[in-house]
């Protein structure tokens, strides 16, 4: 396939975005490849945000997905600070606003990794309040850290019992922090792990000293000056000096919507990762695709499968043909806790939860729990368990039958051996 000529335009500049460009460029392609985030900052890991980042003594330094001499180096056009107004598909063209220059681009094959931004609900106080902050980009983070390092903030409130408020949490309590978190479901991770998942989290953070209030909804905050009153569905008040808001995102499907592509809880693609548009790609977050695994498409929201599938589109638009066939897999780091996630549990039938001693020289608590379907291992959830995690992804990616009564037996060793059945 000769791509001499061709130019490939990528919108968005996150970890799809960027592992596109630059696999495409390794695996031949010739022509222009044209990189475009409305960001201002260099491309940068999104993870540590809620962590690290924002606990570093300067956001200034994020970790880099590639140093700046990378692009020039690998030919890469990056345009950052841009905004993308317009995608005309007949013409093959996108309109894209840079430091306030309207410009015209041709593609010849674009790659949409648009992402998405977290959803604001529509909760009486919280639009154009300045002490409102979202978690998604290293400037929330830095706008987060200057309220706390610039004012008397003692106190902050995070909606949202979920990755990122859970993460959050953990993060403002080690900067000194008293943190209260309300989540509007009975239980925290509702949408991802199991009960007994949650009641772990549940403990551990307040154990640690954070509020845990679930099964509250927050229906208004009201401001005088610098102090925040955060008022409840049953009465309760929160008087805080800063509310992080975590509940979940909006896909940014906005510019393909506009072009007429299929949408359906994101953009629509197949396996290859095309849209309905042959020479239009969707990558990432923002992507629902059909995955080689599952029998419905899905739409997933980690680096993981952002990376995978800007390496399948880059393969295939250099004339390769692959599919998705990766474990999808997320992680979370909470205090000292590592929460490990591979398979989707969608549909189990049979949970068997695992609990071991915990690991040498350390008091932390190990656990377990493994997801079935007609017998057949879905999904595990490993804390403090790289063993049983590693485990858990032979298993799923073999198709493995799992001896369920040694697993629910914790005297029972946890090896290949014991565990999976010929």
């Amino acid at each position: 396939m000769t791509t001499d000529n061709l130019t490939c335009i990528i919108v968005g500049a996150s970890h799809a975005g960027v592992n596109a460009a630059f696999t495409l460029r390794n695996q031949g392609w010739q022509g222009k490849i044209i990189l475009i985030d409305k960001d201002q900052h260099l491309p940068y890991h999104k993870p540590p945000l809620s962590k690290k980042a924002l606990t570093a003594e300067n956001q200034e330094i994020a970790a880099l997905l590639k140093p700046e001499a990378s692009y020039q180096q690998a030919n890469i056009e990056l345009i950052l600070g841009a905004e993308v107004s317009n995608l005309n598909r007949e013409s093959c063209t996108l309109d894209v606003t840079e430091n306030g220059s309207l410009k015209t681009l041709q593609y010849d094959k674009l790659v949409l990794a648009t992402g998405a931004r977290p959803f604001i609900p529509p909760i009486p106080g919280l639009a154009g309040n300045r002490a409102v902050f979202a978690m998604r980009t290293l400037d929330d983070v830095k706008a987060i850290r200057a309220c706390i390092d610039n004012k008397d903030v003692k106190r902050a409130v995070i909606i949202g019992g979920g990755y990122i408020g859970l993460e959050t949490a953990s993060s403002l309590l080690g900067l000194g922090l008293s943190v209260t978190l309300i989540e509007r479901e009975e239980r925290l991770l509702a949408r991802v792990t199991a009960p007994v998942m949650s009641d772990f989290f549940k403990t551990l953070h307040q154990q640690k000293g954070v509020e845990v209030l679930t099964g509250l909804e927050v229906v208004s905050v009201n401001s005088e000056q610098d102090n925040q009153l955060v008022l409840c569905d049953d009465g309760t008040s929160i008087e805080t000096d800063m509310i992080i808001v975590g509940v979940g995102i909006k896909v940014n499907a906005e510019l393909a919507e506009q072009a007429g592509l299929k949408i359906d809880n994101g953009i629509s693609v197949d396996e290859y990762n095309q849209s309905s548009d042959n020479n239009i790609y969707a990558i990432g977050d923002c992507a629902n695709f059909k995955h080689s695994m599952f029998t419905q498409k899905v739409r997933l929201e980690s680096v993981q499968n952002a990376v995978d599938q800007a390496k399948i589109v880059a393969k295939n638009l250099c004339g390769e043909t692959i599919v998705n066939t990766a474990v999808p897999w997320f992680w979370s780091d909470q205090y000292d806790y590592k929460l490990q996630m591979v398979g989707l549990a969608t549909g189990f039938d049979e949970i068997v939860l695992r609990r071991e001693s915990a690991k040498q020289n350390t008091s932390l608590e190990c656990l377990s729990a493994w997801y079935f379907k007609d017998g057949a291992l879905l999904s595990v959830d490993a804390v403090n368990n790289s063993k049983a995690y590693a485990l858990g992804t032979k298993a799923i990616q073999t198709g493995t039958k799992i001896n369920r009564a040694v697993l629910a037996d914790e005297n029972e060793p946890l090896n290949h051996k014991t565990l999976f059945l010929a």
